[in-house]
């Protein structure tokens, strides 16, 4: 299988499936000195952990970080980081029913025709469970380009959106509720509808938003590897992604250029940001922000009309421990996607230029 790494400079490679003995991954790239923060890298670990309230999975998993390589006395040596994470909840036996049989919406039938064999429990490398790696990846990222800033939220749950302003929200917010949400009454209206949801059996998607603030000018570059196109790339690489836009996105298409434009100001900033802090693929100054957008999960506790392997119509339908809306543990993955490409970014700009 190939594609099992992300990153040009900064690098991370996953390994592991879902219902296997562990998950884990190899960051290169990093380099050597940093006194890494191991209660910040647990911390966005155990935001995406399953079974952290009753409207996510009730797969109870301690998702602890056993670090293998790479480290010694707590700083990073400039050599692969190794780490594991070990799968001790996991319950096989929910998916033998689905052995021979292809779960609407799911990776099984593409998987099976691609490598003429697929692992069935819980969807193998193509389950959510392998973000968890990305999760301690980008936590070192975060911390590779320190003064960035990374706050990822649920702006919307099936029709219900954050109507509140984007320069008026306090991001503080966000971890006081179940859902991720900066403002407490719409986070209450959002919990209420995952619950609904759970209740009938079914699931339901939304929308995370990102804002990326503190970013150094020059990031990125200007043709194949511009910084919105890789930032896209990792967002739609996150499972249960449909769409990704940043700055005015397709809002943007309503307006007239005289609009649109965001004038420069003496100091090199911009009265608007329509541009979402990215211009010619490359970083400005400005806030970058991005909204991506979640399927709901597809696996759901109704029955749906399938087939097998030989193609015979067949009767499926969910069983075991699933994620009604994927929404609230996917933000810190967005966050930890946008920290890979940031860092990424940081130090291909470093061996790029002198100033």
């Amino acid at each position: 299988m190939a594609g099992n790494t992300f990153g040009t400079i900064f690098q991370l490679t996953t390994f592991g499936e879902s219902h296997g003995p562990a998950i884990g991954g190899i960051i290169d790239g990093c380099p050597a000195g940093i006194a890494l923060n191991f209660e910040a890298i647990q911390h966005d670990l155990n935001r995406r952990r399953p079974g952290q309230s009753k409207i996510v999975t009730a797969r109870k998993e301690e998702d602890e970080v056993i670090w293998l390589s790479g480290l010694f006395e707590g700083k990073t040596t400039g050599t692969p980081i190794g780490f594991q994470i070990l799968n001790k909840d996991q319950k096989s036996k929910d998916y033998s029913h689905i052995q021979s049989a292809y779960r609407p919406s799911h990776a099984d039938m593409t998987y099976d025709k691609k490598y003429g064999i697929r692992d069935y429990r819980g969807g193998g490398r193509s389950s959510a469970r392998e973000t968890a790696c990305r999760v301690v990846a980008g936590a070192v990222a975060k911390q590779v380009c320190s003064n960035i800033r990374f706050n990822a939220y649920t702006s919307a749950v099936g029709n219900i959106e954050l109507k509140v302003p984007l320069e008026q929200l306090d991001f503080e917010l966000s971890e006081t509720n179940d859902v991720r949400c900066p403002d407490p009454k719409t986070a209450t209206q959002m919990v209420n509808l995952i619950s609904e949801v759970k209740k009938s059996g079914d699931t339901i998607g939304g929308v995370v938003s990102c804002v990326i603030s503190n970013v150094p000018v020059g990031l990125g570059e200007p043709v194949f590897q511009k910084l919105h196109a890789e930032l896209g790339k990792a967002m739609l690489s996150i499972n249960a992604v449909k769409g990704f836009e940043y700055g005015s996105g397709f809002a943007g298409t309503q307006m007239r250029g005289s609009e649109h434009n965001d004038a420069f100001q003496s100091d090199g900033r911009t009265t608007t940001n329509h541009s979402g802090g990215i211009q010619g693929g490359i970083s400005n100054g400005m806030d970058i922000y991005f909204r991506v957008a979640f399927k709901p999960v597809a696996t759901i506790m109704k029955t749906q009309d399938s087939i097998d392997q030989g193609g015979a119509k067949v009767s499926v339908r969910g069983k075991g421990r699933h994620d009604p809306c994927v929404v609230p543990r996917a933000v810190p993955i967005v966050e930890a996607m946008a920290a890979l490409v940031m860092a990424d970014f940081y130090l291909r700009q470093k061996i790029q230029t002198v100033r």
